[in-house]
Protein backbone atom coordinates (compact mmCIF):
# COMPACT_ATOMS: atom_id res chain seq x y z
CA UNK A 1 0.00 0.00 0.00
CA UNK A 2 1.30 3.57 -0.90
CA UNK A 3 1.10 6.39 1.57
CA UNK A 4 2.18 9.90 2.12
CA UNK A 5 3.80 10.31 4.95
CA UNK A 6 3.59 14.06 6.20
CA UNK A 7 6.26 14.51 9.50
CA UNK A 8 6.06 17.76 11.43
CA UNK A 9 8.02 19.71 14.10
CA UNK A 10 11.63 18.01 15.72
CA UNK A 11 10.13 14.64 13.90
CA UNK A 12 10.57 16.82 10.47
CA UNK A 13 13.94 18.14 11.69
CA UNK A 14 15.46 14.52 12.65
CA UNK A 15 13.98 12.86 9.76
CA UNK A 16 15.14 15.62 7.45
CA UNK A 17 11.98 15.85 5.18
CA UNK A 18 8.56 17.12 5.89
CA UNK A 19 6.57 14.46 3.71
CA UNK A 20 7.49 11.52 1.18
CA UNK A 21 5.12 9.18 -0.60
CA UNK A 22 6.12 5.59 0.94
CA UNK A 23 5.08 2.10 -0.44
CA UNK A 24 4.42 0.12 2.99
CA UNK A 25 5.10 -3.93 3.42
CA UNK A 26 1.77 -5.70 3.80
CA UNK A 27 2.51 -6.61 7.47
CA UNK A 28 2.41 -2.83 8.89
CA UNK A 29 -1.32 -2.69 9.57
CA UNK A 30 -1.60 -0.16 12.64
CA UNK A 31 -0.31 3.36 13.46
CA UNK A 32 2.81 1.45 16.08
CA UNK A 33 3.88 -1.07 13.12
CA UNK A 34 4.30 1.78 10.69
CA UNK A 35 6.29 3.64 13.30
CA UNK A 36 8.62 0.66 14.26
CA UNK A 37 8.91 0.43 9.99
CA UNK A 38 9.79 3.28 9.29
CA UNK A 39 12.96 3.39 12.41
CA UNK A 40 14.06 0.80 10.15
CA UNK A 41 15.05 2.71 7.07
CA UNK A 42 17.50 4.28 8.24
CA UNK A 43 20.10 6.55 10.92
CA UNK A 44 17.51 9.87 11.05
CA UNK A 45 14.42 7.79 11.22
CA UNK A 46 15.29 5.49 14.14
CA UNK A 47 16.87 8.94 16.00
CA UNK A 48 13.49 10.67 15.62
CA UNK A 49 11.24 7.50 16.45
CA UNK A 50 13.69 6.31 19.09
CA UNK A 51 10.97 6.76 21.69
CA UNK A 52 7.82 5.74 19.86
CA UNK A 53 5.68 6.08 22.74
CA UNK A 54 5.96 9.93 22.63
CA UNK A 55 5.32 10.11 18.76
CA UNK A 56 1.28 10.92 17.90
CA UNK A 57 0.21 10.50 14.59
CA UNK A 58 -3.18 11.28 12.73
CA UNK A 59 -4.59 9.16 9.74
CA UNK A 60 -6.12 11.37 6.97
CA UNK A 61 -6.32 14.74 9.60
CA UNK A 62 -7.75 12.39 12.34
CA UNK A 63 -5.94 11.33 15.69
CA UNK A 64 -5.65 8.00 15.98
CA UNK A 65 -4.04 5.79 18.56
CA UNK A 66 -0.86 3.44 17.65
CA UNK A 67 -2.86 0.37 18.20
CA UNK A 68 -5.49 2.09 15.42
CA UNK A 69 -5.52 0.06 11.84
CA UNK A 70 -4.32 2.11 8.79
CA UNK A 71 -6.39 0.51 6.45
CA UNK A 72 -6.50 2.37 3.54
CA UNK A 73 -5.37 5.76 4.69
CA UNK A 74 -4.28 8.61 1.80
CA UNK A 75 -1.81 10.26 4.22
CA UNK A 76 -0.32 9.53 7.92
CA UNK A 77 0.70 12.47 9.66
CA UNK A 78 3.76 11.81 12.58
CA UNK A 79 4.45 14.72 14.80
CA UNK A 80 5.53 14.88 19.04
CA UNK A 81 3.43 16.20 21.54
CA UNK A 82 1.69 19.48 21.51
CA UNK A 83 2.13 21.98 23.86
CA UNK A 84 1.28 25.53 24.20
CA UNK A 85 -0.78 27.64 26.30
Amino acid sequence: MKVRMVYFAWVRERIGKGSEDLELPADVTTVGELIAHLATLGEEYEGALSVPSVIRAAIDEEHADHDEAIGNAREIALFPPMTGG
